[in-house]
């Protein structure tokens, strides 16, 4: 998102989880103060003249609030269970990631704590009747996240960025979510797979990893 906003950053500013009490992703620290959240982060490089939203017209800012609002509610929820949920995916992919960013003996506490946490998000916003069961709630968030990655994508159509030729908000958002399902070498990969039909999404990732993270584009 900071690499979108062509923000300059240094890890005086951006610490590392490992260095805080907090288990919360992403955290920023600017002088004094803690910002936590995406859209917070970005309120608060807004502060600081940092924007990519300046080009935008009212309506195309209006439309980059509602589908920012779509992303949370519709595919949040399916990603967060993909990687912390889900056993296979959790054990095999996300715990040991963390385990081996996070020194000894949080390794062992942090990860659990945040599956955890994640799980009772779902089950709390989710699991509301008619959705009784947890198969019930996982059957339909991963409903609702194909339906909105379908709905990207036809947004997005043939275009490199969602407004026009330069990144903005929306589209670091959109990178935000798709890009760790979309390159991370999951053992379960429903939401993968179907990301993966639909390529002008994947292209968009491709691209925004090409011209912004050269660095990172192997690494998965």
């Amino acid at each position: 998102m900071l690499r979108l906003l062509q923000c300059q950053s240094s890890r005086s500013c951006l610490e590392d989880i490992t260095q805080r009490t907090q288990d919360v992703v992403p955290t920023l620290t600017y002088q004094d103060d803690i910002v936590t959240l995406p859209v917070n982060i970005l309120n608060c490089f807004r502060k600081q003249k940092y924007n990519a939203d300046y080009v935008l017209s009212a309506r195309e800012g209006s439309d980059t609030l509602a589908y920012i609002a779509l992303l949370e509610e519709k595919l949040l929820p399916a990603i967060l269970h993909t990687f912390w949920v889900d056993s296979d995916n959790y054990s095999g992919v996300t715990r040991p990631w963390y385990a081996s960013r996070i020194p000894f003996p949080l390794s062992f506490y942090l990860p659990g704590k945040m599956s955890r946490e994640v799980l009772n998000r779902i089950q709390v916003t989710k699991g509301q009747p008619p959705l009784y069961s947890m198969n019930e709630v996982e059957a339909q968030i991963y409903k609702d996240a194909k339906e909105c990655l379908n709905l990207l994508s036809n947004r997005l159509g043939k275009s490199q960025f969602f407004f026009g030729v330069k990144p903005t908000t929306l589209d670091a958002f959109v990178f935000g979510f798709l890009a760790p399902l979309y390159k991370a070498r999951l053992l379960k990969v429903q939401l993968q797979e179907h990301l993966k039909q639909l390529p002008n999404l994947c292209d968009f990732c491709d691209h925004i990893l090409c011209a912004y993270f050269t660095e990172h584009a192997e690494d998965g």
